[in-house]
């Protein structure tokens, strides 16, 4: 699946962006979780959005995906787990499925949470972000999945569906996974359960982790005023870029990334 430019998120700043791709005839493939799990979706009312108070935040999100749809960006449900560039192209991993874009737009909103004590030491050795990638890899076996939004129950069903033996915990907090050369055991709440694999299925994985080398800053991707980073054909819009965590900024950045990134594209041969 190749297009001109990936849209990593579906909130305000990442379909501003694919509609504004789009305005400029280059194709627009948006990667992001379902609408409903986007925090924005549950504001019972935005005032301060310039010429539409007092709508919700499921009618805010309804009505600028429609916007989206409409002017041809395509949709894709799912996390961005890899990027690697090749070539003159990107290549970002969404599940078990790879697509391409000669640029890319990082709109996936802040990720909050530091990583848990463990993860990264035994990334590859039985930590997983995705269980229908590694999934078949525990069958028979007992994992634990650590879900932070109502789609990794469905992943959990997945794993379950394939004769994996699954603790699930919901929006767990002081975990901590253990493991000498691969995973033994995961800690929470001061229990110890013996496991060979734990699946971590946040909303969005950091920026940093999806883009090596990506430059950030205070926890924040750093963008000029132009909204690229200093990784190229990456740029970046929203709350993922800094304060004020607003839907006018929101809308604005996304409107400038989908504009470079589509000018991005059409130079690329």
């Amino acid at each position: 699946m190749a297009y001109d430019v990936l849209v990593i998120g579906g909130g305000p700043a990442g379909l501003s962006a694919a509609q504004n791709v789009r305005a400029r005839g280059k194709t627009a493939l948006v990667v992001s979780n379902p609408l409903e799990e986007n925090p924005l979706w549950k504001a019972k009312e935005v005032d301060n959005y310039l010429g539409l108070p007092r709508l919700s935040g499921a009618e805010l999100l309804t009505a600028f995906q429609r916007h989206a749809e409409s002017s041809g960006a395509e949709f894709l449900e799912g996390r961005a787990l890899s990027a690697l560039r090749s070539g003159e192209s990107w290549y970002v991993s969404v599940g078990n499925m790879m697509v391409q874009g000669k640029a890319v737009v990082l709109a996936a909103g802040v990720v909050r949470g530091k990583k848990l004590p463990g993860e990264a030491e035994l990334l590859g050795r039985g930590v997983s972000y995705c269980a229908t990638c590694d999934g078949m890899l525990y069958r028979g076996k007992r994992v634990a999945v650590l879900g932070w939004t109502p789609s990794a129950e469905k992943e959990a069903a997945f794993l379950e569906g394939i004769g994996c033996q699954v603790l699930y915990l919901d929006k767990p907090r002081d975990c901590a996974i253990q493991g000498a050369e691969k995973v033994e055991a995961v800690t929470c709440g001061g229990v110890t359960e013996a496991v060979e694999a734990v699946f971590l299925l946040r909303p969005a994985m950091a920026p940093g982790d999806l883009f090596p080398g990506l430059e950030t800053g205070g926890g924040f991707v750093a963008v000029d005023r132009e909204m690229r980073t200093n990784l190229p054909g990456v740029f970046a819009a929203g709350d993922c870029t800094g304060g004020p965590l607003q839907v006018s900024k929101a809308v604005g950045e996304g409107l400038t990334a989908g504009q470079k990134a589509a000018a991005f594209a059409a130079a690329v041969k």
